[in-house]
């Protein structure tokens, strides 16, 4: 379909709760999904949330195999997600290094719980069921967090582990968000 301008934080639509899908397997829901996976693989993106194309729905995407931008992450299996349901297994929690296609060339360390049981839908209606950790566990969180009108600078613990990839990692081939 089309590689669309991904909106940058600042923009109000990324701080909006997203609304409910409420219709599955439509012209228009496809047309969304292929758009978001056109433009995620242009950026070499680890996920995209409709919001971030402008679109506030509940509709992530997401899925790692060989990524320059996260060249040592764990493969996540390609997903649709609609309509997404989080829940945390335990309180344990993990920091770790994100960055974000909305908030170009920079990086924050971010806590995250490190396995999570989620629920949601395919773009054709069909329930999703998993337990996932680790690397996984937080992709799912970062996108839902689009979702809900959140961007990962608002989970940051201390400002001090936020900055400018080239600056935090000057010795590392590190691509642009």
């Amino acid at each position: 379909m089309a590689i669309k301008t991904v909106l940058r934080m600042g923009d109000p639509i990324l701080l909006q709760q997203a609304l409910p899908v409420t219709q599955f397997d439509t012209p228009e829901l496809h047309a969304l999904i292929q758009d978001m996976q056109d433009t995620m693989a242009y950026m070499n993106g680890a996920g995209i949330a409709a919001p971030q194309i402008g679109v506030s729905l509940q509709v992530v995407i997401f899925g790692v195999g060989s990524n320059p931008r996260y060249p040592d992450a764990e493969q996540v299996p390609y997903t649709v997600l609609i309509n997404p349901v989080l829940a945390p297994i335990q309180d344990e929690m993990e920091d770790g290094w994100e960055g974000c296609l909305s908030v170009p060339n920079m990086r924050g360390i971010v806590p995250r719980h490190t396995r999570l049981h989620y629920t949601g839908f395919d773009q054709f209606g069909n329930p999703i069921d998993r337990l996932v950790s680790g690397f996984h566990a937080r992709v799912v969180q970062h996108e839902c967090d689009h979702l809900n009108g959140i961007l990962y600078p608002m989970r940051i613990k201390n400002l001090k582990d936020f900055g400018f990839t080239d600056v935090l990692f000057p010795n590392q081939d590190i691509q642009d968000d």
